[in-house]
């Protein structure tokens, strides 16, 4: 008889991620330079002895704070406008083409104009950050609008449903998917260009230090500095974007 358990899915993620350590571990004792590719237990000293020295902690909050900040407000605005647009047809139609364009302009040329136009500050990273990534959101959010049932439209309307209560009741519900896609993709891709802020014109944070160990030639701190923080993302979407996911999605599964 066969065994239709599933395997735990904390256990595959384990797994998994430990097959790309071996494989790391493998090419790094093939090529058997440590200047081109240290392997893991060279890059896990480099990463005790930062945390060891603070530099680590210090350098990390920097680059979390700033993802933080440019992640909620990319998510708000994205949001507010994805839903707009996709309940109102004649407004999407005249402004849709803007998110396209903003959707096409190079991140590094939205991260230049800022620190050209605000300065070489926080506001001006930030900034640049969010304006990247809520665009994407927006039309995410607005193509999950498109594809709500309409039948549940029209029960809210039979049953007067408010606009909060529809929002709450009908709408978010049904667009969490898409939220939660736009989650991953948001941290995804609003770290690394994080990354770019910092390395461009920040005085802290991990994109900062891989400026500094690539003018140094010191490939292992920069896999050190950027494995922390990929680390720090993995934990974040598997202990709390997973987790939400799931709950709001409880309502979708059969009783």
């Amino acid at each position: 008889m066969n065994d239709t358990t599933p395997t735990p899915h904390g256990f595959v993620v384990a797994v998994s991620l430990l097959g790309l350590v071996a494989f790391w571990a493998l090419a790094a004792r093939i090529g058997n330079d440590a200047t081109v590719l240290p392997g893991p237990l060279s890059v896990w000293q480099l990463i005790v002895e930062e945390a060891a020295s603070g530099e680590l902690s210090r350098h990390m909050t920097a680059t979390l704070f700033r993802v933080a900040c440019a992640f909620f407000l990319a998510m708000g605005f994205g949001l507010v406008i994805g839903i707009v647009l996709g309940t109102k047809p004649m407004l999407n139609r005249w402004l849709g083409p803007w998110l396209v364009v903003l959707l096409n302009v190079p991140a590094l040329v939205v991260i230049v104009l800022c620190y050209l136009w605000i300065g070489l500050n926080e506001v001006a990273a930030i900034t640049a950050v969010a304006l990247n990534k809520t665009a994407m959101v927006a039309v995410t959010i607005r193509e999950g609008v498109h594809a709500m049932d309409p039948k549940l439209s029209e029960m809210a309307r039979s049953f007067r449903f408010g606009p909060a209560k529809k929002l709450r009741h009908l709408i978010l519900p049904q667009l969490w998917p898409y939220v939660a896609s736009s989650t991953r993709n948001g941290l995804a891709i609003i770290w690394k260009i994080v990354l770019v802020v910092e390395f461009l014109g920040r005085s802290n944070g991990v994109g900062f230090q891989i400026h500094l160990y690539f003018q140094l030639f010191e490939i292992g701190y920069v896999l050190a500095y950027s494995l922390s923080f990929v680390a720090l993302m993995l934990l974040i979407e598997y202990g709390i974007v997973g987790v939400l996911e799931t709950r709001a999605t409880r309502w979708r599964q059969p009783a």
